[in-house]
């Protein structure tokens, strides 16, 4: 059966290198570069454009291409200006002024200092119950108004007329420009907002976009959107697409055919593929911030709560068989929560200096001798769970895998289930799991990004660990350290190492993207963080 499908698998290589060769035309290339089309694929359709509550990468992604705040992304994740042309910030680190220079909504309204204002309390108001209101925590109040404790009107931002914003934080951060790039800052239009209701954002046509794109088509449960170019966005005159087809696709193999047959101009690889093209010109693998863990409903059952058994369950896992032998696109073990390449300090990677070898490789052994333990202490001759993942490619290759790994633990019993990602993402929110394999990518590069998931109460932490230790040091990063370099790095080494010498999740690989891309596209902006796409500068060359 391996031996067919490999031939299979080279035979379809051998026959798209014939197909891309033709695409190569002069006339073909001429004639997509004047129409500026750019065919997208993604492994999950698109849950939600409410910048307020939505939480995953594709709404991320196709907002951050949509909308823009009051700094952007650009190259090497570098903050650029944005909706502000300019920005000061006092000698205490704790307020910055944004300059806004004068732009427009896709209906013609001025996005103003106001905008922001309103969206970024619209985020913290405990009403909308956002998932990324923590995010705000170091703007002046934010905290106190989550926790229902002062009015919305009392955060720190102000509208100095329409075009000046003034923030004030709690504490110097310095990561704070970074914060303001990403979507979950970004301005929102209180007139359509409250003229949709409970229908804003569920469709391209109950919102409006600051961007350089503007959702065109998406009924709020198709596979299929559309972006097109905005003519109001105040640098139109530097965006040469004229259009983005974004498709959903779950199958790498319907995925790939597309991309040969001229349907895609790029298609993410998986399984064996990334073996068969490893030497086209091109293929791209793209490193990205994102850990992939596994998280257990410790408020379930007596079972997840015991730190035994959540070791072992680690410690069951070969990661590296995992990441080599079956994801094999340039996929790498996790050494630890915090994805590694996201920060350094003296040359030394986070992850160097917070690691905790125990809770990232396997030692099967001693994970069949803490599980027996783990069974007895609770009072079980056998345990039965459902792991949870997404029904994406790579969504069923981790449960089957996981599944073989957790089988030879005796007396544990393996059920899969594989959901779309928006009924995982719900289910994962509302706590209905016995495990489940999550993700988180950073929205900017800094541990931090990661580490304050786990705290006690945050929206994130769908397993309900907890650990007063832990809170600590990601208050002291977050806090009194947060001026203080070396005490900061400290506080947030002795964080992860808490988490994961305690087996609060289980890391298990941080995730590369192998694609192919067109040759003829161009001036695509990957960032390993936040939204990993801009569109802005690409376009398709003759």
């Amino acid at each position: 059966m391996k031996i067919n499908s490999a031939v299979k698998l080279g035979t379809v290589a051998t026959f798209a290198a014939v197909l891309l060769a033709a695409c190569g035309s002069s006339s073909s290339s001429s004639s997509e570069a004047s129409k500026q089309t750019l065919n997208w694929m993604e492994n999950s359709a698109l849950p939600s454009m409410d910048l307020s509550t939505s939480t995953d990468v594709v709404s991320g992604e196709t907002e951050n291409n949509t909308n823009e705040g009051l700094l952007r992304f650009g190259k090497n994740s570098k903050t650029l200006p944005g909706v502000a042309k300019s920005y000061t910030k006092s000698k205490d680190g704790k307020t910055y002024t944004f300059n806004l220079r004068k732009s427009n909504w896709s209906n013609g309204d001025k996005v103003t200092a106001k905008d922001f204002v309103y969206a970024w309390q619209r985020t913290v108001n405990p009403k909308t119950a956002s998932q990324y209101s923590y995010m705000y925590a170091q703007v002046k109040n934010a905290n106190a108004i989550i926790a229902k404790k002062k009015p919305v009107s009392s955060l720190g931002v102000k509208a100095v007329g329409n075009y000046k914003l003034v923030v004030t934080l709690t504490q110097a951060t310095s990561y704070f420009p970074a914060l303001v790039a990403s979507p979950m800052f970004f301005p929102q239009n209180q007139s359509v907002v409250q003229k949709y209701g409970k229908k804003y954002a569920t469709n391209a046509a109950s919102n409006v976009y600051n961007g350089p794109f503007k959702l065109t088509y998406w009924t709020g449960t198709s596979d299929n959107w559309t972006l097109s170019k905005n003519t109001k966005y105040w640098n139109a005159k530097n965006v040469k697409l004229k259009k983005i087809n974004f498709k959903t696709m779950k199958d790498p193999q319907t995925s790939l055919s597309q991309y040969q047959s001229g349907k895609l101009d790029a298609t993410y690889l998986s399984g064996q593929q990334p073996k068969n093209y490893k030497n086209s010109k091109q293929y791209v693998e793209r490193k990205s911030a994102s850990t992939f863990y596994i998280e257990l409903n410790e408020k379930k059952d007596s079972m997840m709560k015991n730190k035994k058994a959540r070791q072992a369950l680690s410690l069951a896992i070969n990661r590296n068989q995992f990441v080599n032998k079956v994801l094999a696109d340039g996929s790498t073990a996790a050494k630890g929560l915090v994805s590694t390449g996201l920060a350094s300090k003296n040359g030394k990677d986070f992850n160097t200096a917070a690691a905790v070898p125990s809770a990232t490789t396997q030692d099967l052994t001693k994970a069949k001798k803490l599980w027996k333990q783990a069974l007895k202490e609770t009072g079980r001759k056998s345990y039965s769970l459902t792991l949870m993942a997404d029904d994406t490619p790579a969504g069923k290759n981790s449960a089957e895998f996981i599944q073989s790994q957790w089988a030879k633990l005796d007396g544990l019993k393996v059920t899969n289930s594989n959901l779309p990602f928006k009924t995982r993402l719900a289910r994962s929110q509302d706590g209905q799991f016995d495990a489940v394999i999550s993700a988180w990518g950073a929205d900017f590069p800094d541990p931090i990004s990661f580490l304050s998931l786990f705290t006690s109460g945050n929206s994130y932490n769908n397993g309900k660990w907890a650990s007063k230790s832990y809170d600590k040091y990601v208050k002291a990063a977050s806090g009194k350290d947060a001026n203080n370099a070396d005490a900061r790095w400290s506080d947030m080494v002795n964080a992860q190492k808490t988490i994961l010498n305690d087996q609060g999740i289980i890391p298990v690989y941080q995730q590369g993207k192998a694609q192919l891309v067109k040759s003829n596209v161009k001036g695509l902006i990957y960032f390993p963080t936040g939204a990993n796409w801009d569109f802005s500068s690409a376009y398709i060359s003759k």
